[in-house]
Parts: C-alpha cells; sequence; structure tokens
C-alpha cells in the first residue's frame, strides 16, 4: 500500500507536470488523465489504509528524483516524460496485477483488481503516445 501511495502521488505531481510543461497536446492530456484518475485512486487507497491502520507516507520517495529531474527538462520533456510513463506503468501494472492475484488480504486483493484496468488504460494510451513520437 505504502508502494501504491507514493507510485501514486508520483504520478499526480508528474501530471501535473505535463499539463503545464508539455508541448504535445497528447502528451499534456494523458498528464491531466494522471492527475484525475491516480487523485481518484489515491483517495480509496487512503481509505483502505484508515481502515487497516497502516500510515501512508506523505512524501514521493523514490520518485522525487524522477519529478526533480523532469520538472528541470525543456525541450526533451515530452519524450522523457513519456518514457518514464511507460516503464512506470509497465512496472506497476505487474505490481497491481500480483497483488490481486497473490494478496492474502482481500480489501488489498479487491483494490487491486479494481485498479488494473485503469493501470492497463494508461499504459495502452502512452503507448500509443509513444508510438506516434517515433
Amino acid at each position: 500500500m505504502k508502494d501504491a501511495c507514493q507510485g501514486g502521488m508520483a504520478e499526480v505531481e508528474l501530471g501535473k507536470l505535463a499539463a503545464q510543461k508539455a508541448k504535445d497536446p497528447e502528451v499534456k492530456k494523458f498528464g491531466q488523465m494522471m492527475v484525475t484518475d491516480h487523485g481518484a485512486a489515491g483517495k480509496e487507497l487512503e481509505a483502505l489504509a484508515k481502515k487497516k491502520n497502516v500510515t501512508l507516507p506523505t512524501d514521493l520517495g523514490s520518485h522525487k528524483s524522477t519529478y526533480d529531474s523532469l520538472s528541470k527538462e525543456t525541450d526533451g520533456f515530452d519524450k522523457a516524460y513519456v518514457n518514464d510513463m511507460v516503464s512506470d506503468h509497465e512496472k506497476d501494472l505487474k505490481e497491481f496485477q500480483s497483488q490481486a492475484q497473490n494478496s492474502s488480504d482481500p480489501d488489498v486483493k479487491a483494490f487491486a483488481a479494481k485498479t488494473a484496468p485503469i493501470i492497463q488504460k494508461h499504459l495502452d494510451a502512452i503507448r500509443a503516445i509513444e508510438g506516434k513520437m517515433k
């Protein structure tokens, strides 16, 4: 839950950055989708954590360096953001699918099962944008 929380917060913050800095309108739109979708998932995760008495982190953790790097990017922002989103969503999808199948906690399993298709939708969308950039 803690990893999902930090990952989700990073998606929101990076999405805000993309909505501001991206030159490609599709990248801007994708960034806004990250803010909306991961913001909603974050609220669900907070409620789940509260129910389980789990304290979630309030910082970006290991994602801070990615944020710092992308915030300094100018001409190459779109490509760098898209590359990061593809690799991040590939990794996240595997983790959520694994939790949806293998978690011993039924609530965590349900959250992961509900969220995995959203991550798949994001991955498909960002791969399509990546394909147009090449």
